[in-house]
């Protein structure tokens, strides 16, 4: 009893901290709970209209695809490095399909035509974020060079069913991935190609629990700044996140735990950062108590167990990264089991390597991951 007029007593300083900002009541009637809510932004050139649709309340997927469906247009006009690769030659194709545990999951790939890919590429994305704005120009660069790249949003992500960026369970949602990636896997136009993980982010945590799961499955696994361990400058001090994990059993959706702005961190370019705001179904407000604590539970699990990491790697990284820790991608290179491994820090580079760096340093971190994947690819056909 003690124990819950604790967590009650912390949970009322947390919500009339200053950390937290403006709050908004939540829009259904029935509800008294306080939800803090991130301020809209509004887009140059945008009409009341449509600005209404970026003004929803996207804690469910069909605002979140009524607000990508008006905007997915103008997001590949934004003038950014990643959108100006041409798309002739590709076939692209996006699916929604119901999964073993009945949610809808959104999908989308893009192909190579009319040669066959040189390999498969498996998308895992980052926190809050989608497979459909960013990674739209990662996945045509990567296609263009000959691979067949495969994306999905998780459950609660992007356009994928679920309440938006509440991840119940880290296990559950790996296991999610595995079952969408297997299906691709077993079409028989791919299933004799080499396959990689590409991860980026919590993304690369993903991955990892992939190849821990599926020891055997992959070829390799490309990491672009993997969340192994979350940087102590985003993190919360110790004393908070005992609470907040406290807090987490009772309160599992609440959006409380406080966060420094993402964009400002990871994107290193002032303009390219101002373009985050077109990527209009991202999760902008504050992490959910529960999706703290399972990020918290994996990376502390992943950082326990680099020394069974024994696919080949590939991992980048931004020495001036302050969101995911650069030190844990050494430490991953160092002990990692596997044989071919290699690591790429890129000095003074920010935490968003394919998005938020000046050009040239996008095309080097692209050449870099190309050249590799090139070298397994043969590596796998000719063995």
């Amino acid at each position: 009893m003690i124990k819950h007029q604790l967590n009650f007593k912390a949970l009322q300083r947390i919500k009339s901290s200053r950390e937290f900002g403006p709050e908004r009541c939540s829009p259904t009637k029935k509800k008294k709970s306080i939800e803090v809510m991130a301020p809209r932004v509004r887009l140059q050139g945008v009409d009341d209209k449509m600005q209404k649709l970026l003004d929803a309340n996207m804690d469910e997927a069909p605002a979140r695809r009524r607000a990508r469906e008006a905007f997915k247009d103008i997001q590949l006009r934004i003038d950014h490095i990643l959108f100006k690769t041409p798309t002739d030659g590709l076939k692209m194709k996006e699916s929604y399909e119901v999964n073993s545990r009945g949610l809808e999951i959104f999908s989308k790939s893009w192909l190579p035509e009319p040669s066959q890919p040189k390999a498969i590429l498996c998308y895992c994305h980052g926190y809050g974020d989608t497979c459909t704005f960013f990674f739209e120009g990662i996945a045509r660069k990567l296609a263009s060079n000959g691979y067949g790249v495969f994306a999905m949003d998780y459950p609660g992500f992007g356009l994928s069913e679920g309440l938006h960026c509440h991840i119940p369970s880290f296990e559950r949602l790996v296991d999610d991935v595995i079952e969408h990636f297997s299906n691709v896997k077993k079409q028989p136009e791919f299933n004799n190609l080499p396959s990689f993980l590409f991860g980026q982010s919590m993304g690369g945590a993903v991955a990892l629990k992939i190849h821990l799961k599926q020891s055997n499955e992959w070829n390799g696994a490309v990491l672009v700044a993997p969340m192994c361990r979350i940087a102590d400058d985003m993190a919360p001090p110790w004393l908070l996140a005992q609470v907040l994990i406290g807090v987490a059993k009772f309160l599992p959706k609440q959006k409380l735990v406080p966060q420094k702005n993402l964009a400002e961190a990871a994107f290193k370019e002032l303009k390219k950062r101002e373009l985050t705001a077109y990527n209009v179904i991202a999760y902008r407000d504050k992490p959910r108590l529960q999706t703290a604590v399972e990020m918290l539970r994996t990376t502390q699990e992943i950082e326990n167990r680099l020394e069974e990491v024994s696919l080949p790697l590939l991992i980048l990284h931004g020495e001036a990264d302050i969101v995911t820790d650069p030190s844990v991608s050494k430490a991953l290179y160092e002990k990692a089991s596997s044989s071919d491994k290699k690591l790429i820090m890129y000095d003074d580079a920010y935490h968003s390597l394919l998005e938020g760096e000046p050009d040239d340093m996008i095309r080097q971190v692209f050449g870099d991951i190309i050249s590799w994947l090139d070298d397994h690819s043969t590596k796998f056909t000719a063995d």
